[in-house]
């Protein structure tokens, strides 16, 4: 039976992971805005210079020369954008998937530790009972790792594939820019 301290014990650490969370929400929040306000100032002063040079244009052969080489640091910045963001959404996650494996685990030794005294104070002849209940709890477990492996992994395979993906586009850009 759970004693009045220990009520107020877990109820004080719940409130403790969600401000934590909380805080950890907001930093990413605030990394955005941040970065928004930096690709925003970048753009335009690029827009202003990108202006000039284009009013200052003479002939077709000069605007096509111009237009070409725009190309290529306007994608890579839109990658460079894109993995700022990426980091931020990667980062600001796995602070969420820290603290819920965290509590996870703490849920599942308190869990354990539960199921361990209902055994020392189990009636006798009751010992199968209780070491299927234990087999449950043990199997629930493994499950709950596995699961949390395979995420592991799908989130290391998405950031394999992303990077792949960036590094190809930036390649392409490269690639076509060369061409003209």
């Amino acid at each position: 039976m759970l004693t009045a301290e220990q009520l107020i014990a877990a109820q004080k650490a719940q409130f403790d992971t969600l401000f934590g969370l909380t805080q950890k929400a907001f930093e990413g929040v605030e990394k955005l805005v941040e970065l928004n306000i930096q690709a925003t100032k970048a753009a335009l002063s690029e827009s202003a210079n990108n202006t000039q040079a284009l009013l200052s244009v003479k002939d077709a052969q000069e605007l096509l020369s111009l237009q070409a080489s725009m190309v290529q640091p306007m994608a890579e910045k839109s990658v460079a954008y894109s993995r700022h963001l990426y980091d931020i959404a990667s980062g600001t996650g796995a602070e969420f998937s820290k603290a819920a494996e965290a509590t996870a685990a703490d849920a599942q030794k308190k869990f354990m530790a539960v199921v361990d005294n209902a055994s020392k104070n189990a009636p006798a002849g009751s010992e199968s009972a209780v070491a299927v209940m234990k087999s449950a709890v043990s199997a629930a477990n493994n499950a709950i790792e596995s699961v949390q492996k395979a995420v592991k992994q799908a989130t290391e395979m998405a950031e394999a594939n992303f990077n792949t993906v960036t590094a190809t586009a930036v390649n392409a850009t490269k690639t076509a820019a060369k061409k003209r």
